[in-house]
């Protein structure tokens, strides 16, 4: 049933892509709307979908959060990237930021279908049949959905005229750069809390699973770049007083390794990899 309602849930997502697209282009308020709510039913089917297929595990014998592989980690980076989205058009009424969020949300989901990768539930190895499996992932992907955002906004940001010209045709409904670099920033505080949590969590993980804290295996070493490259932006914009278009590119450099971190990791050896 859960991999039913996932394949529905990529299409809902991709209507809310079509609709807020839409909704941008023609000027239309009440389709902006229809996307918000297309994207909510999009969200709690999502979510519903992990809780089914945390059910069926258990009625196969094995048992475990649906964390563990590939196929799960980018249903659940969907669902956090599409809550953490509808919080910030519900918070600040910006429907516009969805234009850059929602095809994110969708192409997780629509790379989660893809034949090569595998959707069965699989039994865990002993080294993940731990409590920390949830923390960890948990809180990685949390990072990894507000970075997402934030390269959302920082895009949108680089869009704008640069001589503080509100722009013509549609790019004038892209929200003012001053609220697009404060978005940034707080999406870049928020998934580095989460991240540095992450990289906590594995970290007491892989000593309990392997005997130590630290490895540097590639994942290991990519979460650890990936968390520098955050931290300097917010060194720069906290110390310097950078601004605009240079945190803007730090952001997107940023999201960059995360996707290497994601994806990019899984070509080399270790004991990382997503299957």
């Amino acid at each position: 049933m859960s991999a039913e309602i996932f394949s529905i849930v990529t299409f809902i997502y991709g209507l809310s892509v079509i609709l807020y697209v839409a909704a941008w282009v023609f000027k239309k308020s009440f389709l902006g709307g229809l996307a918000t709510w297309v994207t909510v039913a999009g969200a709690a089917g999502n979510g519903a979908g992990l809780v089914f297929r945390w059910i069926e595990s258990y009625q196969m014998g094995i048992g475990h959060a649906p964390l563990s592989n590939l196929y799960e980690s980018l249903v659940f980076f969907s669902f956090s990237l599409a809550g953490i989205y509808l919080f910030i058009e519900f918070r600040y009424k910006m429907k516009s930021i969805g234009v850059a969020a929602s095809p994110l949300f969708f192409l997780a989901m629509a790379y989660a279908s893809l034949p090569k990768v595998n959707s069965g539930i699989q039994p865990l190895i002993p080294a993940l049949q731990s409590n920390w499996l949830i923390a960890h992932v948990i809180t990685c992907f949390l990072g990894y959905a507000a970075f997402a955002v934030a390269f959302g906004t920082s895009l949108m940001f680089l869009v704008k005229p640069v001589d503080g010209r509100p722009g013509t045709g549609i790019i004038g409904l892209i929200p003012d750069s001053d609220i697009l670099d404060d978005l940034t920033h707080q999406m870049v505080m928020f998934g580095f809390l989460f991240l540095s949590l992450g990289i906590i969590t594995g970290s007491v993980w892989a000593n309990q699973a392997w005997g130590r804290y630290w490895g540097w295996d590639p994942k290991e070493t990519w979460s650890l770049i990936t968390w520098l490259i955050y931290a300097s932006l917010l060194h720069a914009r906290l110390m310097r007083g950078w601004q605009g278009k240079r945190i803007a590119l730090l952001s997107c450099l940023g999201f960059i390794a995360v996707i290497f971190t994601y994806f990019g990791v899984n070509l080399l050896p270790g004991l990382h990899s997503y299957q």
